[in-house]
Parts: structure tokens; sequence; C-alpha cells
């Protein structure tokens, strides 16, 4: 038990970074005291997808109680700096609230916007000054390469077309997916791999582009694409079972019959 720890009804911000601190603290928990921003750094990424989960099951429980989740990755590593005297929870909170305002200055100053997008415009030149981005070429750096690839393409594509660095319309971008599927093809017959990873990945950036131009979210369509895979998967599995069909030991035509009808099925 710890000492003069105080059970409550309902619990606060406060507690939670004080839990956080008796949690990583002598005599708390020793897999908490152990663990580094290394160590837990997937677990924050984990947390931040179960959080989009629940938003698009429109579960409120579920949301409320994934960003506590969250929540407490950000205590856990503010704690981490804390110990080493470098900064705590209460600098994070200063800094996202000097930010919030610095960049609001139609809010909190005496700017005038019209619309939301004079908003977002004058959000990027600020963003850009207070990070001394000098050129568009420092702001795609600035971009983590850490986040998912096709979000990262999108936004590096989205920050050259403010620089007039993009096709004027859909038809050329189409054209550099034909571009690229053809270079990728030759690049299989001689047989390089390292020619291959890089015209796949030129093919997939390509394939970002056309996706911009048909107003289509490239990260959240291939996760459609790849449900709807898992969905026709099940069937056939399911078909397969029926007719005795062993799927290990059967060649690809067969199974592909078995994908038209879980294809026809689903649409009807």
């Amino acid at each position: 038990m710890v000492e003069g720890f105080e059970f409550k009804e309902k619990y606060n911000f406060e507690d939670l970074v004080r839990i956080t601190h008796i949690l990583r603290s002598p005599g708390g928990c020793p897999w908490d005291r152990e663990q580094t921003h290394q160590s837990i750094r997937r677990d924050f990424i984990e947390e931040t997808y179960e959080v989009i989960e629940a938003i698009n099951k429109q579960s409120a429980e579920m949301l409320c109680e994934e960003l506590g989740d969250v929540l407490l990755q950000v205590t856990l590593h503010s704690e981490m700096e804390t110990e080493k005297g470098v900064f705590n929870i209460d600098d994070v909170c200063d800094g996202i609230c000097k930010k919030l305002i610095e960049r609001h200055p139609h809010v909190f100053g005496d700017v005038t916007v019209g619309s939301s997008g004079e908003v977002l415009t004058n959000w990027d030149a600020i963003k850009k000054k207070s990070k001394h981005q000098k050129t568009q070429a420092d702001s795609m750096l600035a971009v983590p390469r850490e986040f998912p690839a096709l979000m990262r393409a999108d936004k590096i594509q989205k920050k050259a077309r403010k620089s007039g660095f993009d096709w004027e319309n859909q038809d050329g971008a189409f054209e550099k997916v034909s571009e690229e599927l053809s270079e990728l093809k030759e690049a299989v017959l001689e047989g390089k791999r390292s020619n291959i990873e890089e015209e796949f990945g030129d093919l997939l950036f390509s394939v970002v582009n056309v996706s911009r131009f048909i107003g289509c979210d490239s990260e959240e369509c291939l996760t459609k694409a790849t449900d709807k895979f898992i969905s026709r998967f099940s069937v056939v599995e399911r078909l397969a079972d029926e007719r005795g069909i062993d799927m290990k030991n059967t060649d690809i035509e067969e199974l592909d019959k078995l994908w038209e009808i879980a294809k026809a099925s689903q649409k009807e």
C-alpha cells in the first residue's frame, strides 16, 4: 500500500500524473520502472490506432477508454524526463498552450480571417517561421519518416503542390502510374533487387498521386480493400470446406473460381 495515497470516487489529470509518478518510483511497479522511451514507443503507436478504431466504431465508451490509454503514454514519457530533470508535464502543457495561442492569431490576436482555408494558410506560414523552415523542401523534411508510408507520401505531395510542382489534372497522374508500372516490369525482368524495390516504391508513390486527384484517402482505401479481401477469403475458405477442397493442394485456377463466387455473393 502506498503511504498517503487517497482512493477516490472520481480521479482527475493531476491524479493520473501522481499515479504515474508512484508507478515509476522505488517501491512502485518493477515493470514501469524498467521502461524507457524506446521500450514503449510501439505502445504509443498501438494506443493511437486504438483511438482511431474507437472513432471508426463511433463508440464513445471505447473512445473515452482509449484516450485515457494515450494520456497514460503522455504522462509516462513526461515522467521519464522529469526524473532526468529535463522537463515535466507542466512544460508539455505550457508548450502546447503557447503553440495554440501563436497559431490562432485570429482568435488571440488582431488577425482577421474569412474562412477555414485562410486559417490553414496562416497556420502553415506561422509553423514554417517557428520551425525555421525557409523552403518547401525544409517542410517536407519535417514530415516524420515514421509516418505510415502512404500518409507520408500524401503529405509530401501536397507540400510539393503548394510550390506549383504537380500535375495539372488527374490525366498526368494516371499516365505516371502506367509509366512506373512498365518500369517495374522491366526491373523484375532484369532481376536486380535494388531496382525492383526502387521501381515498386515509385509505383506506390504515383498511385498516391492519383488518390489526391480523385479525392480518395489512400490509407483508408487500402484499409477497406484489405477488409474486403479478408471478408471474401473467409467465404472462399467456407466454400472450399463445404466442397471438400484442400486449398493448399489445389491450383489457383480452381480457387479463383471460388473467389468469383464469393465476390458475386457479396455484391448481391
